[in-house]
Formats: structure tokens, C-alpha cells, sequence
């Protein structure tokens, strides 16, 4: 199929309609993943058909090194790589605000990077106009050294702020794609599904390339995608937690940060800083050895630019852990403050989006196990 440099998402789905076709006729790989058993419930493919099964792939490979139809077949299959680029226009189509979709286009490396010195810069002239001495000054821990550079209420307006436009627009993003698949809001809270999509995704269980492992460097499968993935998605989870626990600190304790070393926070946060360096520049190095025919070229800089931003928040927090009571503090802080608040920004409309995506495809995929089956394809 002859298509434009950037292809529609009406184009891409149109290829993707062909290629479940040939797949739903040969059933091969039947075993690889959830997709295929869904896929199996159908004799024709609608365009909510294929943006649910494209956000339902994982891109595990196993399946294009299986088929006996890929390239060079003059049926031209690339199953993963196809629905990689539908996922991606996907990613654009039902993200909210409906005009800030574009900046699924624009969110690279250079895009991150230009973001955190911005934002940086603006939160580091606020702490010195706040106080010009402080801010280039060493204050010892059990001062608050951080709230001496930048108080607790701006801090809080500042990321309060940010999180609630965040997370509604994940929450508008979450519904539109529900909706988009045909389903109603009710059924996305029932307690079966909604439990069964969690496990696959904290296990990443359709990671496995069906036992064997992602298809990375070559064509030998291998775990290491899988590891590097939970090494990342917890990393960022018990940075999280980290980040909860000291607010309860801080308010059911009344125990404002900093906090000492061998606190609670402290070792959450290191724990998920460790993960957060060693999974993003593990990911990043698979990516330089993948087979690129995988996924989806457009997506590289989207993909690398998150992964940046992840490590640099690891890398400065764990900086300003480590040097929090010197006079490179107020910087450090800056510095680190900038790059989260640019993380949060971008993550409505980059890579972290495809977590949103996959966790509405795996709850529709359990939903739609209770339902008889459409077509006559066993499961």
C-alpha cells in the first residue's frame, strides 16, 4: 500500500483492517498474546476494532518472526509494526484538549530537554528573587533546607496545579477511547475485569512473546525488554510512593521533608531512583538493536524523549539527595523540580500515554471474555 509520507490514521487503519484479514485466516500465532484471542472473536475488523487490538499489542515481535506471510512474502505482513503506527495516531486522535493532540509530533528529546532548562530557569530565578543569599548558601537538614530556597505553599500551588490538569486530562483521554471502542463508562469499574487488567499489567504478563521473551537484538528473543520495563514501571511507582508517604509525613505528622537517610521516603525514593536510571538507559540500548521494522519510526523521538526525561529526574533527584545540605542545593532543586514538572506535563501527550491506552484495551479484553463470542473462531 502506497501511502503518504505520514499517513492518516483512516490510511493506516485501512492496512491494519487488511493485515487482521490475512492473520484472522491463518491463526498461526494464536498463542502469542491477547490480542489474537481477540481478534479471533471477529469476521471483520471496524476502525474501533483495530484501535483496540493496536493498543492491546504489546510489540513482543514474536509473532512478525513466526509469520509465514512477512516480508519478503509478497503479502507484505508486519502485524506489530502495523498496529505500532496505528497505536501511535491513536495516542493523537483521543488525547484532551483535542488541540494539544499535536504535540504527540513534536515531543522529543530536544522538546523535553528545551522544557526542563525553561522551566528550570523559571523555578531557580523564583528562588533566588525569594531570597538571593539562600538560594547559592548551604543550610543544614534540620533547618528544611529545601523550604529555605522555595516555600511549602508555592511548592504545593505550583504541583497541585499541574497534577489536577494531568490527571483530568488522563481521565478525559481514558473515557474518550472507552467510548471510541463502543463501550459504556459503567462497565470499565467492573471489579473481574478491572482486577484481571491490573495483574497483566503490574506483571506485564504479555511481555513474554509467549514464554519466550521480546524480539530485541536480532532474532533472539530474550527477557531483558520485560526486566527493563519492571524495572522503570516500579522505579516510577515507588518514586511515587515515596513522594505519598511524605505527605502523610508532612501533614498526618506533621513531619515536614527533608528527611533523613534512613527514613521511609528517603529509601522509597532512592529504590525507585536505582530502577529509574538502570531501565530507561537499558530500554534506550535496546532500542539501538531492535529491529526497527517493530515498530513505529515516527514514535522514536516521542519514545526517547520520555526516557530522558525519566532518567534525568532520577539522576537530579538522587543529586540533590545527595548534596541537599551544600550550596549546590538551590540549583539541584531547581534542576529537579523543573525536569518533574516537565515530566508531568508532557505525560498526557507522550510515551506515558500508551500505559493509559493499554489499561482501557486489557479491561475491555476481560469485559469482552464474559461475552459470547461474535464469530465463530474458537478462544
Amino acid at each position: 500500500m502506497r501511502v503518504a509520507e505520514r499517513p492518516s490514521l483512516e490510511e493506516l487503519v485501512a492496512e491494519a483492517q487488511r493485515v487482521l484479514a490475512i492473520c484472522n485466516a491463518c491463526r498461526y500465532c494464536e498463542g502469542y498474546c491477547a490480542v489474537f484471542p481477540a481478534l479471533q472473536r471477529r469476521l471483520e475488523f471496524t476502525d474501533r476494532d483495530v484501535h483496540y487490538l493496536a493498543n492491546l499489542c504489546h510489540n513482543c515481535g514474536a509473532c512478525l518472526h513466526a509469520c509465514q506471510y512477512a516480508p519478503p512474502h509478497e503479502f507484505q505482513l508486519n502485524f506489530p509494526g502495523t498496529l505500532a503506527r496505528v497505536r501511535a495516531r491513536t495516542y493523537e486522535h483521543y488525547a484532551w484538549p483535542a488541540p494539544l493532540g499535536r504535540l504527540y509530533r513534536q515531543n522529543g528529546v530536544t522538546v523535553a530537554l528545551a522544557l526542563v532548562v525553561g522551566l528550570a530557569l523559571i523555578l531557580g530565578v523564583m528562588g533566588w528573587q525569594n531570597s538571593p543569599g539562600a538560594f547559592f548558601a548551604a543550610h543544614p537538614l534540620e533547618k528544611g533546607s529545601f523550604y529555605a530556597v522555595m516555600s511549602h505553599g508555592t511548592m504545593v500551588a505550583l504541583f497541585g496545579t499541574v497534577s489536577v490538569f494531568v490527571l483530568l486530562a488522563f481521565l478525559m483521554s481514558f473515557l474518550g477511547f472507552w467510548r471510541g471502542l463502543g463501550e459504556r463508562p459503567a462497565d470499565v469499574i467492573q471489579g473481574g475485569p478491572v482486577a484481571h487488567a491490573a495483574h497483566d499489567a503490574f506483571t506485564l504478563k504479555y511481555l513474554d512473546g509467549g514464554g519466550e521473551g521480546c524480539y530485541s537484538e536480532g532474532a533472539a528473543p530474550s527477557n531483558m525488554r520485560r526486566l527493563l520495563h519492571h524495572l522503570t514501571f516500579y522505579g516510577f511507582l515507588l518514586c511515587f510512593a515515596a513522594t505519598s508517604v511524605a505527605t502523610v509525613y508532612h501533614y498526618a505528622l506533621a513531619r515536614p521533608a527533608p528527611y533523613p537517610f534512613l527514613s521511609v521516603p528517603v529509601l522509597l525514593g532512592t529504590l525507585g531512583g536505582i530502577g529509574l536510571i538502570i531501565g530507561p538507559v537499558g530500554l534506550m540500548w535496546l532500542r539501538r538493536n531492535r529491529n526497527p521494522d517493530l515498530g513505529d519510526a515516527s514514535q522514536r523521538s516521542m519514545d526517547v524523549g520520555f526516557l530522558a526525561l525519566l532518567l534525568l529526574t532520577s539522576a537530579s533527584g538522587l543529586a540533590l539527595l545527595g548534596l541537599r545540605e551544600s550550596a549546590a542545593m538551590g540549583g539541584l532543586l531547581a534542576l529537579h523540580l523543573g525536569t518533574v514538572m516537565a515530566l508531568f506535563l508532557t505525560m498526557p501527550y507522550g510515551k506515558f500515554a500508551h500505559a493509559l491506552y493499554r489499561m482501557a484495551a486489557l479491561v475491555r479484553y476481560h469485559v469482552e471474555r464474559r461475552r459470547p463470542a461474535l464469530s465463530t473462531g474458537a478462544e
